[in-house]
């Protein structure tokens, strides 16, 4: 398994996987590389091919192999046998009024999270992403791109570096060779780095020019108000020559929070590190003596939107994590009573 092992770590193996074939050796290990409603491509050093989506359970949203998965694959029949544990995994609450939980992508090491020198240019909508990062464990790296629109890139830049503590912030031309160059230390062999952006921020330009040839389709934003349109309509891995894997998801226009309580604790650390030294346990940090966090606006050292970011995204990870949890308390009380019913009748025409 050595000489295997060495060919997989081009792909992303390392020994957090290998340690999980115990009992599973004569399996075939492949990457999930693209997702589509019709099923998943597969790859690995001798193998390249469709196949069926594939879940471990039936109803448990987080089992369903999503792209960066590893899979284990019969020998002969490359029938899938199971899903391997992830290292890190991104979901969100897919738009619409279900709720569904929809997995992005597994087994990322860098987020590679792209804005532009433009309207497209949010720190609310960046920090909804490194809460996302901060809750999977991956590193995460702010791609601006579009410089040459605005005369001070630097104001772009500050307000990005501001976010966090120690945040690698990187601006580039995209279309520019030279210029990504030196996004490849996140790059190398076997290292795989996930794109996310709204749409027109350049996204696909990046890959092609990391990538070095024209593998996605890129269109100009619309002049009136610098959105784009949609380019990249699934998730798919790009190989790039620097050795590494890199990611490209469609535009996430309704990037919603669920389960990342930890991930937001970290982009709001200045938030929860004040908190932690008010006057009382249940602060809620509006009018209450002896709260810090009203004590650091008013000295200026927090702004009033950083606090009121921090309010949205806390609140709206609180509602969509319980309405998941509430569906998945129906789905397993409705699941028993089918259960109920079925064995009700077979005993009903027993007798």
């Amino acid at each position: 398994m050595n000489a295997q092992n060495s060919e997989l770590e081009n792909w992303g193996w390392n020994s957090f996987f290998a340690d999980q074939l115990t009992g599973d050796t004569d399996g075939i290990p492949v990457r999930v590389v693209e997702v589509h409603r019709s099923g998943l491509r597969v790859a690995g050093p001798a193998v390249d091919e469709r196949i069926p989506r594939f879940s471990s359970t039936q109803d448990d949203e987080e089992n369903v192999a999503t792209v960066g998965d590893w899979l284990l694959l019969e020998q002969t029949t490359h029938r899938p046998i199971r899903l391997l544990k992830r290292q890190s995994l991104f979901q969100r609450r897919a738009p619409g009024k279900a709720r569904k939980l929809q997995l992005i992508a597994a087994n990322i090491d860098t987020l590679f999270i792209v804005t532009s020198c433009n309207h497209d240019f949010s720190t609310a909508r960046l920090e909804r992403y490194l809460a996302l990062a901060g809750e999977a464990g991956v590193v995460p790296v702010i791609i601006l791109t579009k410089s040459d629109l605005t005369s001070s890139p630097e104001d772009y830049l500050i307000a990005a570096a501001n976010l966090g503590e120690n945040l690698q912030v990187e601006i580039v031309d995209a279309r520019n060779k030279d210029s990504v160059a030196h996004l490849n230390k996140w790059c190398g062999r076997g290292q795989t780095v996930a794109l996310v952006g709204s749409s027109g921020v350049g996204k696909s330009t990046l890959v092609n020019t990391l990538s070095g040839v024209d593998r996605a389709v890129t269109r100009a934003v619309r002049e009136a108000d610098d959105k784009g349109r949609h380019t990249t309509s699934v998730r798919t891995f790009y190989q790039l020559p620097s050795g590494g894997w890199l990611l490209d998801t469609p535009g996430i226009r309704e990037l919603q929070l669920t389960d990342v309580k930890e991930g937001l604790d970290q982009v709001f650390a200045d938030i929860v590190e004040l908190a932690a030294g008010c006057r009382f346990n249940d602060c809620r940090h509006d009018t209450e003596p002896g709260c810090q966090v009203q004590a650091a606006i008013k000295n200026g050292t927090l702004a009033q939107n950083r606090l009121q970011n921090w309010r949205k995204l806390a609140a709206e990870e609180v509602s969509n994590t319980e309405s998941l949890s509430e569906r998945h308390t129906t789905n397993t009380a409705l699941a028993k009573m089918e259960k109920r019913a079925l064995k009700h009748k077979k005993d009903h025409t027993q007798t």
